[in-house]
C-alpha cells in the first residue's frame, strides 16, 4: 500500500479539474474558440493526426474560425475531418484556407451541450472522490502500520476532505460558468 502523500493527492485532484476545463473548452457555445477543433483528427500520410499538427487555427472574427493548412495537398482531408467531426461546422474552402462560420445554436442543442457539461463535471467529481478515497485508505494503512497516530490520521483526513471540497467546488464553478455561457444567460 502506498504511503499518504498530500502533494500527490493535490496534484491528482487538480489534474481532474484541469481535465474538466479542457473537456469544457471543446464544447461549442456559439462563439469561435480554437479549442473547438482540438478533438479533430485528420487521416493523412497513412495515419490519424491531430488537426493542430497540420494547420494553424485562428479566430479572425468572434463567429469565425480560420484553418490555415500548411501542406495544400491536405486541405481536402482536413475539410472532410472537420465536416465528419460532429461539431456542426461546415467549412468553406477558398483554396488556401478553410473558413468555419460558427452557426447559432438551437435551443435544443444548447440544452444538450449544457447537459454534457454537467456530465463532464460529474465525471470530474467522481475522479476527485476516487483520489480522496485513495488518500483515506493510505492514511488508515499508515495508522495500522503504526507510522502515524490516530490523531494524525484524523487531522490529515480533515485536510483531505477540505482539499476534496475545494476541488469539487472548482469543478462545479467551471461547469456552471460553461453552462451559463452555453445557455447564453
Amino acid at each position: 500500500m502506498a504511503k499518504y502523500d498530500k502533494a500527490d493527492l493535490e496534484r491528482r485532484m487538480h489534474g481532474a479539474v484541469e481535465a474538466l476545463k479542457h473537456d469544457l473548452s471543446g464544447l461549442r457555445t456559439g462563439r469561435a474558440n480554437t479549442a473547438l477543433l482540438d478533438s479533430v483528427a485528420v487521416d493523412v500520410y497513412g495515419s490519424n493526426m491531430p488537426l493542430n499538427q497540420l494547420a494553424t487555427v485562428s479566430v479572425p472574427e468572434p463567429r469565425l474560425l480560420s484553418v490555415q493548412v500548411w501542406d495544400k495537398s491536405n486541405i481536402g482531408p482536413v475539410e472532410k475531418a472537420i465536416r465528419s467531426a460532429g461539431l456542426g461546422l461546415n467549412p468553406i474552402n477558398d483554396g488556401n484556407t478553410l473558413r468555419l462560420p460558427i452557426p447559432d445554436l438551437t435551443e435544443e442543442r444548447r440544452k444538450e451541450l449544457a447537459k454534457l457539461a454537467g456530465k463532464y463535471a460529474e465525471n470530474a467529481r467522481i475522479a476527485i472522490r476516487n483520489v480522496r478515497r485513495d488518500g483515506m485508505e493510505n492514511l488508515k494503512a499508515d495508522e495500522n502500520k503504526k507510522e502515524i497516530s490516530e490523531d494524525e490520521r484524523k487531522r490529515a483526513e480533515t485536510e483531505v476532505q477540505k482539499l476534496t471540497d475545494d476541488m469539487i467546488k472548482a469543478a462545479d464553478e467551471a461547469a456552471a460558468a460553461k453552462e451559463k455561457e452555453i445557455l447564453g444567460k
